[in-house]
């Protein structure tokens, strides 16, 4: 309770740095889960350059990308009644969403050394599996963010739930 209570006064005195440390902290963690529980890595093979990539990425590209799309949603669609909330979990699933996982893996690739070429094809491989799987997941999540959860919160809230999430896109993206 005390880290929540000191979570939230952080987030209160500094809110953008907050967020993007948040998401990449949370990125990290997921790349961590990945490494160790999905693809069973073992201390010794862990790759450390690996997740220092994802939690710059979480602080360089996601938390700013993600926190100010959620500002600019607020400011496009008003309200938090169940309506707007439908609205704009409908532009973040269908505008949103598709543009920036597509941004994410490009990057991942390019942070990875794959040549243009390269980042394409396996763009064009993992792409469309990745969105679907975002289907299964994040239309209900977003849909509950909007309606219970004020804007401050919105990026913590959904960098939690992302945590399976990256572990799932840390695999993705890093599976050759």
């Amino acid at each position: 309770m005390a880290l929540w209570r000191a979570y939230q006064r952080a987030l209160t005195a500094h809110p953008w740095k907050v967020q993007v440390l948040t998401a990449g902290s949370l990125m990290g963690l997921g790349d961590v889960i990945s490494q160790q529980l999905v693809e069973r890595r073992g201390l010794q093979a862990h790759e450390t350059g690996r997740t220092l990539t994802m939690v710059s990425l979480g602080c360089g590209f996601v938390g700013p990308v993600v926190g100010g799309w959620y500002k600019v949603l607020d400011r496009l669609i008003p309200g938090t009644t169940k309506v707007d909330a439908l609205k704009k979990m409908l532009l973040d699933q269908g505008g949103f969403a598709p543009c920036f996982l597509g941004c994410f893996l490009s990057l991942v690739g390019t942070l990875n050394g794959l040549s243009a070429q390269d980042n394409w094809a396996k763009l064009q491989q993992d792409y469309p599996d990745a969105l679907i799987t975002n289907y299964y997941l994040w239309p209900a999540v977003q849909l509950a963010n909007f309606y219970l959860v004020p804007l401050h919160y919105r990026l913590a809230v959904v960098q939690c739930v992302a945590v399976i999430w990256n572990s799932y896109l840390s695999w993705k993206a890093h599976r050759l």
